[in-house]
């Protein structure tokens, strides 16, 4: 049986209480720690930058999956590398150079993710296809965390795998996951499940984690 990763995003963590939530979300069964960066431009939110990466950092080894909702993005990459993430991922619709963001998330020695917004094609991420790692498809529009999971995410997640084919690309849902449309966005071929608002309002992490992988 194919193991689904599930990365629960901070965004809905209690920060007056951050590290024993990071080291709790750790030991519940994480297999990353995704972390939404907003920057009041590209989403109408502001939330945290490099700093508070860095301030995390040595408190888990969870890999960091650092999703940038910020435009422009390629003068910020070296902090956000610097401050300890592991997979960078830049949005499909920014207006900075994609290919020079990708370049140089790799010559940084990361792996490299596009993320793509719900009105926007799938087949527009053609031409970055054979040079990332990691496609993130938003089953929200992005900028806020608690939306309602968009039910036609389901089948941009089947196109992309089909568009994905052999090549060694990690495919990730992002926005209003919970145990209700999981099982959904496993059939349809996702790898890794992000998850904030269902897990961090959940009693008991671990059992929550279970309910959304479906073990």
């Amino acid at each position: 049986m194919r193991k689904v990763q599930i990365a629960p995003s901070i965004l809905s963590a209690d920060f007056s209480n951050l590290e024993s939530e990071v080291r709790s979300i750790e030991k519940a069964g994480a297999d990353m720690l995704h972390i939404d960066v907003m920057d009041g431009h590209f989403v109408n939110n502001i939330t945290f930058g490099p700093s508070l990466i860095s301030s995390i950092r040595d408190k888990t080894e969870l890999p960091f999956d650092v999703h940038l909702m910020i435009d422009p993005v390629v003068k910020y990459i070296n902090d956000f590398a610097d401050a300890g993430a592991d997979v960078i991922t830049v949005h499909l619709e920014i207006k900075d150079d994609l290919f020079e963001a990708i370049e140089l998330i790799h010559s940084l020695g990361k792996k490299t993710g596009i993320a793509i917004n719900p009105e926007t094609a799938i087949n527009e991420i053609l031409p970055f296809i054979d040079i990332i790692d990691q496609i993130i498809v938003m089953s929200v529009h992005p900028g806020f965390a608690g939306q309602s999971f968009i039910k036609e995410s389901i089948d941009r997640v089947q196109a992309l795998k089909a568009i994905i084919g052999s090549r060694n690309i990690m495919l990730e849902v992002d926005g209003g996951v919970s145990p209700s449309c999981s099982q959904d966005c496993i059939d349809a071929g996702c790898d890794i499940l992000v998850a904030g608002s269902s897990i961090f309002s959940a009693n008991d992490y671990k059992v929550i984690i279970k309910e959304i992988i479906g073990s």
